[in-house]
């Protein structure tokens, strides 16, 4: 075992005694291809040396297992999450190749700084290298996992505007081949000037009673005006009367207005009237259904455009308010089960200059995770205010309380509630990150059935939020929550 470990470079200046003293503590596994040593999210328990073979590391994206990283012969891991008092594995580990390791429990590990104090330095430099890796590798992930909820929400609010423009261009173009035909037939009646002009009054008169919406009680009434229509229809022998009399009493036909028709045109002519007036009400309402789809997909692109800010240049003067509102119509399918979203905008506000694509990026995973907290029900309150000199964006849920052992935690990297596969645990990295480019602060209030996260943004990047505030010390030496806690458990300041 001796050679085995000094074939890993950690391990190669150490003496033949300490080399004893590992060696005796050291446990021999034999790994084939595929077979794991470690699961995300089970508790750390072992440090280890790859002496021949070759691992990698991956970790559950979704119902994918996205590969992270891999390492050959005469490498070590397990330190990294040990160093820094991890509660569990952030990443799986499984053998590529055949593969033969030692590994050490963590008690031992720990003793190994003061038995081989040489290998200190190497541990913390290669902690730091991977632990970058990996958290890059992982906001790559989470940014692909948020593009892919987006992606996956735009679907879902463009197929029905989209299905409905198809479906009623479909059917409009049979409206439009009808409608000639229906026309030649009423011209073969050889109408008078007088039966023309009532005709022509008749079918203004019906468009524009189509065009009133109607509210609940309407529709109830409408309901039994069919049934005293389609009765009349029958009795005028006029054909197929069920499939137009929806059309006919929506555009304010009854059986008075009808037995008026019956005393101004041929009764012959009563089929083609009606025929006609039905299809002319139906190519109105699927223009009007065109017109409302192609109204919501074009409201859906330029949110998506708001959103990503494209074609614009990253920094500019924004209205936090835009920003605020292209982010809920993108998470719009997740609001839609059940969730209310209540805003108290200041528009007095004044515009600040940001990166706005990236700050819509902080309301995302602030507004997604307000969801996630509420198992899709519940209540999200918005609020803006002019704080000093700065703009304060505060998003509150009415969920669970994140508990206070674990507040100070939610924004170190690879930190997360959610299961295994769930999330990634850099959301709130992330958007800290952002916060922090920008100068501002993000702050942090929780009680159950009332969760804020507060972001405090100066007006330009000139500008610090030690401007917007007197001192942290003092403002929260009491929090919202009514609870006497230290600053630091009450204020997430860069």
């Amino acid at each position: 075992m001796f050679d085995a470990l000094r074939q890993v470079s950690l391990f190669a200046q150490l003496t033949d005694r300490q080399f004893q003293w590992l060696s005796e503590r050291a446990s021999e596994l034999w790994l084939v291809p595929g077979e794991y040593i470690a699961l995300e999210g089970e508790p750390l328990d072992n440090f280890y040396a790859l002496i021949e073979g070759e691992i990698e590391f991956t970790k559950k994206v979704g119902n994918a297992e996205r590969q992270v990283m891999s390492f050959g012969a005469q490498t070590y891991t397990g330190h990294e999450l040990i160093l820094l008092d991890a509660p569990h594995h952030l990443v799986n580990v499984r053998a590529v190749k055949p593969s033969y390791m030692l590994k050490w429990n963590t008690d031992t590990f720990w003793e190994m700084f003061t038995t081989c104090p040489l290998i200190t330095r190497d541990l913390l430099i290669v902690t730091a290298q991977r632990l970058q890796m990996l958290e890059s590798m992982s906001q790559h992930h989470q940014k692909l996992i948020a593009l892919g909820t987006l992606a996956a929400g735009l679907a879902h609010e463009l197929n029905n505007p989209a299905t409905a423009v198809v479906r009623g261009a479909k059917h409009l173009h049979k409206i439009f081949q009808e409608l000639p035909y229906l026309g030649l037939k009423l011209n073969q009646r050889q109408m008078t000037k007088e039966q023309l002009l009532f005709l022509d009054n008749l079918l203004h008169t019906v468009i524009a009673h189509a065009e009133i919406s109607c509210d609940l009680e309407d529709l109830l009434a409408q309901s039994d005006r069919e049934q005293e229509v389609t009765a009349w229809l029958d009795l005028h022998n006029v054909p197929d009367g069920w499939k137009i009399v929806s059309s006919l009493v929506r555009g304010g036909l009854d059986t008075q207005s009808l037995d008026t028709i019956v005393e101004h045109l041929p009764l012959e002519s009563l089929a083609e009237v009606l025929a006609w007036i039905e299809a002319t009400l139906t190519g109105i309402e699927l223009l009007d259904e065109i017109d409302q789809s192609s109204a919501c997909i074009s409201e859906l692109v330029k949110a998506i455009k708001e959103y990503s800010y494209m074609d614009q240049a990253p920094m500019q003067e924004i209205d936090v308010h835009q920003g605020l509102q292209s982010t809920l119509t993108i998470l719009g399918h997740k609001l839609k089960s059940g969730i209310t979203v209540t805003r108290n905008y200041d528009r007095s506000l004044p515009l600040i200059s940001v990166y706005g694509s990236e700050l819509n990026q902080v309301w995302t995973n602030l507004i997604d995770n307000a969801i996630d907290a509420m198992s899709g029900q519940g209540q999200i309150r918005i609020r803006t205010a002019r704080e000093n000199k700065c703009v304060l964006v505060e998003i509150a849920n009415n969920g669970p309380a994140i508990p206070p052992e674990i507040q100070e935690r939610i924004f170190e990297p690879f930190f997360t509630t959610k299961g295994v596969g769930q999330g990634t645990g850099l959301g709130l990295v992330i958007s800290y990150r952002i916060v922090e480019k920008h100068k501002g602060e993000i702050r942090l209030f929780s009680e159950p059935g009332n969760t804020r996260f507060q972001v405090i943004l100066p007006t330009s990047l000139a500008e610090t939020t030690s401007e917007c505030h007197q001192s942290h010390q003092s403002k929260f030496i009491l929090s919202d929550i009514g609870l006497m806690q230290k600053p630091s458990q009450t204020l997430i300041s860069p």
